[in-house]
């Protein structure tokens, strides 16, 4: 059930990024929730194995490298998904942060 609420609210929060942020584009609105989706499955299948992967580096850097893998999971859904385009670095940076902020809080609901 939380898993739900958490597409459903990813994709809220890729609905309102896209209205906010003039270089985030989502058409039709549909589209959000197919992001939300794939934002969930990156959460919750990819990033824990990439973060197993990737320990050293994130250790090098005290734990900056884990922004930059937030940056990009956020950057996949807009080269794969027709309708969700990401046209700025900075929109794509700020999307990351958003979607990395609501995650952590879901992540420690699951807690």
């Amino acid at each position: 059930m939380k898993t739900i609420f958490q597409w459903l609210v990813l994709s809220a929060v890729v609905y309102g990024l896209a209205y906010f942020l003039p270089d985030i584009n989502v058409n039709p609105w549909w589209v959000s929730l197919l992001v939300g989706a794939v934002l969930v499955f990156i959460d919750l299948i990819v990033k824990p194995i990439i973060s197993i992967l990737t320990l050293p580096i994130t250790l090098i850097t005290f734990g900056l490298f884990s922004i930059i893998l937030n940056i990009f999971f956020f950057w996949i859904p807009s080269t794969i998904i027709e309708g969700f385009d990401v046209t700025t670095l900075r929109a794509i940076i700020i999307g990351a942060l958003v979607v990395a902020l609501v995650n952590w809080i879901f992540n420690k609901m699951r807690e």
